[in-house]
């Protein structure tokens, strides 16, 4: 049964879901490139070294990253068990970017070495972690309709009201209700919206 109205439209692709594989592809193209001119230049054994070397360290970043983010999650549920008020932790913001770069150094590759030695360090981790704040509000206040500090005041405002709940939404009622037909088995409700 149609109801009229136009099928909804399709939906377009977005440009990361175009732009990532291709941006995958090239950055293996140029791993394998890279890996083969050090080879070439330096020797294989020196490469495999270098590769060994940086996957132990990454696995070694990750692991001190890992202890650090445990030890941050055991201190504030402690300060919330005792009725103390939870402390920014100073030293925990960037576990996250530096399990990151370990990540990175793990991975087979120079390209990916170099990133992940520049999450290392911790001005690079610290711009880093601001770039991606500014980018996620940034798509937070696109996506979300009243996102921001006002937005929560005015929605809790406009649906908490004194006398019960009260749901968001419209109300359309068709004062002519539809009659029925010869193939109809009873009346029907009134068409709501």
């Amino acid at each position: 049964m149609t109801t009229g109205t136009p099928p909804p439209p399709a939906p377009r692709r977005s440009r990361a879901r175009t732009l990532v594989p291709l941006g995958i592809a090239v950055w293996l193209v140029l791993e394998i490139w890279l890996l083969t001119l050090v080879a070439g230049a330096a020797g294989g054994l020196t490469v495999l070294a270098l590769l060994i070397g940086a996957g132990l360290l990454g696995a070694a970043v990750i692991k001190r990253a890992g202890r650090r983010a445990f030890r941050a999650l055991t201190e504030t549920l402690q300060r919330q068990q005792s009725g103390l008020a939870p402390g920014q932790e100073r030293g925990s913001t960037g576990n996250g970017f530096l399990m990151l770069g370990g990540l990175l150094l793990m991975l087979p590759g120079l390209v990916s070495d170099v990133a992940g030695l520049l999450l290392l360090v911790p001005v690079v981790r610290t711009m880093a972690g601001r770039y991606a704040e500014k980018a996620l509000e940034r798509r937070m206040r696109a996506a979300v309709p009243g996102y921001g500090p006002l937005g929560d005041a005015f929605q809790q405002a406009r649906t908490h009201r004194p006398g019960g709940k009260v749901v968001p939404g419209e109300v359309i009622r068709d004062d002519n209700p539809r009659q029925p037909g010869p193939y109809d088995e009873g009346p029907r409700p009134p068409l709501t919206r």
